[in-house]
C-alpha cells in the first residue's frame, strides 16, 4: 500500500465512504425485486449481494481507468478537487436516500467531479471528449435496458404460455435466485470501480503512482467497502424500486435482473461507467409495460425521473460548494 498522507488520505477514507454508501444507496439494485417477489428474505438477499459485489468488483479495471483518466486531467486537478467531488455526491446519496428516490450514484460521483474541477482549473481541467462518451453511455443505458427488459418479458410469456401458473411460479422463483446474483455480481463490476478510478485519480494526480494502473490495495478496499454498504441496505429505494413502480412475480424480477446485468456486464467491459439504478429502474418499467403501460405506475416514475435530471447538477453544486469552502481553509 502506498505511504499517504494530509489531504490524499482523507481523499481516499471519502472514496471509501462514497463506495460504502453507494453499495447502501444502491443494494435496491441488486436485490429490490428478489425481495419485492418474497423469494428470499430481506436478510438474506443483502448478504448474499454484499458478497457477489465483492467477487464483482475484481472483473475488470476498464471503468475505473475512465473515471480516473477519462473525464479530468489528473494533472490539472488538485487533492481538494477530489475530495469536494466525493463529498458532494456523498451529500446527494444520502439526501436522496432518505427521500427513497434511486437515484444514480454515478452520476452524482461524475457531477461532483466536474463541477469540481471547473470550478478549479475552468475547461482545461476537464476533457470533454471522454465525458462526452460517459454521458452518452448513461443516457442509453436505460433505453437498452427497458428494450431488453421487454423483449425477454415478450419471449418468456410466448416460451411459457402454456405453462400452469403455479409451476411458473416455482420455476421462476428458482431461476430469480440465479438472476439476483447475476445482477448483484454486475452491480459490483460497474459501481465498485468508480471509487477505484476516483483513488487512482488522487493518487496520478498526487505523484504516488506513474500511470493510472489501479493498485491491489485500491481494488480490494474499494469492494469490501461497497459490500458492506450493499449488506446494510437502503430500505426506501427497495420499497420505491421493488413495489412502487410496478407489481413484479418472479418472471418479472428474473427478466429484469438478467436485462440489467448483461448491460451492466457489457459496459463494464468497454469501460463506460454507466448508472445501474437508472439501467435496472428502466428494466423494470420494460417489464411492467408488457404486461399493459398502465401496469406501470408513472406517477412514481416521474418523481424519479425529475430526480434523474437534478442529480448531475445537483452534486456538481454541492461539490463546487464544498471546494469554495476548501479553497478558504487552505
Amino acid at each position: 500500500m502506498a505511504e499517504l498522507s494530509g489531504l490524499l488520505l482523507v481523499v481516499v477514507i471519502l472514496a471509501l465512504l462514497f463506495d460504502f454508501s453507494n453499495g447502501w444507496h444502491d443494494s435496491a439494485n441488486a436485490i429490490a425485486t428478489v425481495v419485492s417477489t418474497r423469494v428470499v428474505s430481506p436478510s438474506t438477499a443483502v448478504l448474499v449481494a454484499g458478497v457477489l459485489n465483492v467477487a464483482g468488483a475484481f472483473m475488470s479495471t476498464a471503468v475505473a481507468k475512465m473515471v480516473g483518466t477519462g473525464i479530468v486531467d489528473p494533472q490539472s486537478v488538485t487533492q481538494a478537487v477530489v475530495a469536494s467531488a466525493l463529498a458532494g455526491a456523498i451529500v446527494w446519496n444520502f439526501l436522496t436516500l432518505l427521500l427513497g428516490l434511486p437515484t444514480s450514484s454515478s452520476h452524482a460521483l461524475i457531477g461532483g467531479l466536474v463541477g469540481a474541477a471547473l470550478t478549479h482549473g475552468g475547461t482545461a481541467a476537464v476533457k470533454f471528449s471522454g465525458l462526452r462518451s460517459v454521458l452518452e453511455a448513461m443516457v442509453l443505458s436505460p433505453f437498452f435496458g427497458f428494450a431488453i427488459g421487454l423483449v425477454l418479458m415478450v419471449i418468456l410469456s410466448w416460451v411459457f404460455f402454456r405453462v400452469p401458473r403455479a409451476l411458473a411460479l416455482r420455476l421462476f422463483s428458482r431461476m430469480q435466485l440465479v438472476s439476483a446474483s447475476f445482477m448483484a455480481f454486475s452491480h459490483g463490476a460497474n459501481d465498485a470501480q468508480k471509487a477505484m478510478g476516483i483513488i487512482t485519480l488522487a493518487l496520478v494526480s498526487a505523484g504516488v503512482l506513474p500511470t493510472a494502473e489501479v493498485p491491489t490495495w485500491v481494488i480490494g478496499s474499494c469492494a469490501l467497502a461497497m459490500g458492506l454498504g450493499t449488506a446494510v441496505g437502503g430500505w426506501r429505494i427497495v420499497r420505491t424500486l421493488g413495489m412502487r413502480i410496478v407489481k413484479l412475480e418472479p418472471v418479472h424480477g428474473f427478466a429484469a435482473e438478467t436485462g440489467a446485468a448483461i448491460v451492466l456486464l457489457a459496459t463494464a467491459h468497454i469501460g463506460l461507467p454507466v448508472s445501474t439504478t437508472h439501467t435496472i429502474t428502466s428494466t423494470v418499467m420494460g417489464v411492467g409495460a408488457v404486461k399493459r403501460l398502465s401496469a406501470v405506475r408513472w406517477g412514481v416514475t416521474r418523481r424519479i425521473l425529475s430526480a434523474w435530471l437534478f442529480t448531475l447538477p445537483g452534486a456538481a453544486l454541492l461539490a463546487t460548494i464544498c471546494y469554495l469552502f476548501l479553497s478558504k481553509l487552505q
